[in-house]
């Protein structure tokens, strides 16, 4: 995947708010909800939203730039086991498609994704949005935005790794230790 970091300087500075959550997909249709997820640390229905059988959605990136962005602030006692799988479900998925990585190519930057030519409508209910799966290739998952959900993540994750070996040394709960060492030797195989 590509090494290239993540414009952090410019992606610190967007607000959850500013994301157009309600036109980005999920497996189970708009993302409208996630803000509220996060606020709440609600991570199983998070990660019901972003991964689904081995696939990732058009919100993954987003979501884990927020649950990501100040991990490292973070005391290690707050970290749970439903956040960490919800970070294992996404490698597993990386690590599904890291065999067609080569012939791949992602958009230029992180905020691309959210350009217009990628956004499903605003103002369209679920029955549209059913017809709209239905079409040879949905708004947002041509082969460039939907391997960019795969980089981007990857990527974000990737810069995580120093925050996840910092919890995993000051971490003293086993079962959150142990899911904490199988996450960083996953990221550091990628």
């Amino acid at each position: 995947m590509d090494t290239h970091k993540i414009n952090t300087a410019q992606m610190n500075n967007l607000q959850i708010a500013e994301v157009p959550w309600h036109r980005l997909t999920t497996p189970y249709g708009r993302g409208t909800k996630l803000p509220q997820l996060i606020s709440n640390g609600e991570y199983a229905a998070i990660a019901d939203l972003i991964e689904h059988q081995g696939t990732l959605w058009q919100v993954t990136p987003w979501v884990l730039l927020f649950l990501l962005r100040n991990m490292h602030t973070r005391n290690s006692d707050d970290i749970t086991l439903s956040e960490l799988e919800l970070y294992h479900a996404v490698v597993g998925a990386l690590d599904m498609e890291n065999a067609q990585e080569d012939s791949q190519k992602s958009v230029e930057s992180l905020t691309m994704l959210l350009d217009e030519k990628y956004l499903w409508p605003a103002d369209s209910d679920p029955e549209e949005d059913e017809l709209d799966w239905e079409e040879e290739e949905a708004r947002g998952y041509d082969p460039v935005a939907f391997w960019s959900y795969y980089d981007y993540s990857y990527r974000l994750l990737k810069q995580a790794l120093p925050d996840f070996e910092s919890l995993l040394q000051h971490h003293a709960d086993s079962e959150i230790a142990e899911a904490l060492s199988e996450l960083v030797q996953e990221l550091r195989k990628f």
